[in-house]
Order: C-alpha cells, then sequence, then structure tokens
C-alpha cells in the first residue's frame, strides 16, 4: 500500500481545467526561551516491545534546535535515540537524570 502524503488539501477530483491545489504553508515557530517551555518527561513502553524509553515532549521551536537538544541528551546519557516530530526519544530509563539537566540547563520545572 502507498503511504503517498496527500497534498491537495482534500480535494480529489476538480472539473476546473485551471485548478491547481496550494502547497502547506508550514511555518516553523521560534524557539522559545529554556524558561518559557512546556516540556513533560515520560518513560513510555508502547509499541516498543516492552523496551523502555524516555520520552521528552512539548517542545516549541525550530527543528535544528529540538535535534541539538536531543542530541545533548543522548550524549549526557550516553544512549542512542531518536527526534521525531518535536519529541525526544532516550533509548532507557533515563527519566531523573533528564529532568535535572533539564533544570540545570535552564528549562522550568517538567512535568
Amino acid at each position: 500500500m502507498s503511504k503517498k502524503k496527500n497534498t491537495s488539501g482534500g480535494i480529489v477530483y476538480s472539473t476546473d481545467p485551471n485548478f491547481s491545489p496550494e502547497p502547506e504553508q508550514t511555518e516553523e515557530q521560534d524557539t522559545l526561551a529554556p524558561a518559557s517551555q512546556q516540556l513533560r518527561v515520560k518513560l513510555d513502553t508502547k509499541q516498543r516491545a516492552g523496551k523502555v524509553v524516555t520520552l521528552i515532549d512539548g517542545f516549541i521551536g525550530k527543528e535544528e534546535d529540538v535535534e541539538k537538544l536531543g542530541k545533548e541528551l543522548k550524549t549526557k546519557c550516553g544512549t542512542g535515540g531518536s527526534v521525531k516530530n518535536h519529541q525526544i526519544l532516550i533509548q532507557g530509563d533515563y527519566k531523573d537524570k533528564v529532568v535535572k539537566w533539564l533544570l540545570d540547563w535552564g528549562y522550568k520545572k517538567t512535568k
């Protein structure tokens, strides 16, 4: 089955010969200061065959900034992980360490 993204905005067919779908306008929001971020840190095992990951969610800002934060956290934990859809995944149970580092780096108290 094809996993193509629908770029026509929900329009399947048009009888107008001059019709062309407008591309989606996705503006990246400027990165908020660490003190303004509302990050949530939690442990998650869903869809991971029982393996535990530390999930950091709620980052508001540019993609390269969340990638930078994710890389820094992965380096500090000494483990692997990934960044997808503004969520940072750290392999393993590092919730306490991640919360401590985020607070040290100036992020607001996390949930």
